[in-house]
């Protein structure tokens, strides 16, 4: 009785595992479709990110499934998409980030995301389309970023200062600009 029970389950998990499958290969090629399109915006006119999903029926049951998903990334023409964090450089891989948190913003579970130098590698027109994405993004979660750009600066909420100061020790401050300082400082970016 337990051997036919264990054969039954496990028919009916294969069953389910493979109507997820299925059901993320959907959802992985509308993604992908979104993502490539929006990493076209942010500067990787070539760029392609697709979304692997390999099912394997010959494996233990586990809780989420049989499906191997890898994220794979071709940033030039010409060249075969690989693993993303084998391709991408710093400034790629933060600008995949950002395309990924913007086309996935509808989920709020994630109170607060931020980018380091998101904007790294890349200026004028891309750096303003970088900036209006992390402001969208900025629309049901607080973001913080990291940049030295003035077009991304100027879509910003709130500008914080960071001073480094290396007197005897070194020490940072921070500090709140009011809006005349933002202008100032948007200003020092510009020159």
């Amino acid at each position: 009785e337990l051997t036919l029970s264990t054969q039954q389950l496990l028919t009916e998990y294969r069953e389910l595992s493979l109507q997820l499958s299925e059901t993320r290969s959907k959802k992985g090629n509308l993604l992908q479709t979104r993502i490539s399109e929006m990493i076209r915006e942010l500067g990787m006119p070539q760029g392609d990110f697709l979304v692997s999903v390999s099912h394997s029926d010959g494996e233990t049951p586990k809780a989420y499934g049989n499906d191997k998903i890898e994220f794979l990334v071709s940033a030039n023409p010409g060249l075969p998409a690989k693993p993303l964090a084998k391709v991408a450089s710093g400034g790629e891989l933060s600008r995949i980030s950002l395309a990924i948190q913007v086309t996935t913003s509808t989920d709020k579970t994630t109170p607060t995301m931020i980018f380091d130098e998101v904007d790294s590698g890349i200026g004028g027109g891309i750096a303003e389309i970088v900036g209006q994405k992390l402001r969208k993004l900025s629309a049901n979660r607080q973001v913080l970023c990291v940049t030295h750009l003035p077009q991304v600066a100027t879509q910003a909420h709130q500008h914080l200062y960071v001073k480094k100061d290396q007197t005897e020790t070194t020490s940072s401050t921070v500090c709140l600009l009011d809006n005349n300082e933002r202008i100032e400082e948007v200003a020092r970016m510009l020159g």
